[in-house]
This record gives C-alpha cells, structure tokens and sequence, in this order.
C-alpha cells in the first residue's frame, strides 16, 4: 500500500492521540519518530523501543538521552492491503513500543493481543 510520509506520521500521531491521557501523562523522557526502514538485520521489524524502561529507572537516571520509539514505514505499509488495515498496524505497533516503555514485554503483549 502506497502512503506519503507526511500522511503516515499523520497515522503515527493519531495512534499516540489515542494513548489514554492518563498513561500518556506518565510517560518519560521519551520521542516517537518515524523511519523508512528497519536495520537491514531485521527488516521486517515494525516497531523498536530504545532506552530504559520506566520500571528500571532509578535515582541514577539524570541526564539521560530521551528513549525512541520508531515505527518503520516500509513494513508497515508492504503488510497491509487496505487503509484501515494500515490505521489498526500502525495503533498497535504504537501501543506495542509504548508499553515496553513501561516495562511491559513481548510475551506479557502477545497475551494481550499486541505482539
């Protein structure tokens, strides 16, 4: 499926829109951007969470770099046939990175239904 950067970032932002205010009031020194692709290692990765999680933070964490949640364009929209399908991968790949933010990981998510 074939989809502008302007309008993917569009989806992205809408995706964090839809973090509840209350979860996304807690999150922490962290950025979510958009790239093209994965590492070439893993190239079909949607999504990657980079940083410290919230639940490994403690009083030693002072100046640190913001953690980056990316979200890889290209997989995304090679997956997907249909726009909607596209909004709903992108929802999920979002939620998916945000939680390991928290601490949360990938066999806790995938019993919920975002791995």
């Amino acid at each position: 499926m074939e989809i502008g950067e302007q309008e993917f970032e569009g989806l992205v932002s809408e995706a964090l829109d839809g973090v509840p205010a209350e979860l996304a009031a807690l999150m922490d020194n962290v950025v979510v951007l958009v790239e093209d692709e994965p590492p070439a290692e893993e190239p079909d990765l949607l999504g990657l969470y980079e940083g410290i999680p919230l639940t490994q933070r403690d009083s030693a964490y002072t100046f640190a770099q913001p953690d980056r949640i990316l979200v890889f364009r290209g997989p995304l929209t090679r997956m997907c046939e249909t726009p909607e399908e596209l909004v709903e991968e992108v929802r999920i790949t979002v939620v998916h990175e945000i939680a390991h933010h928290f601490g949360i990981g990938d066999h806790a998510l995938h019993d919920l239904g975002y791995a």
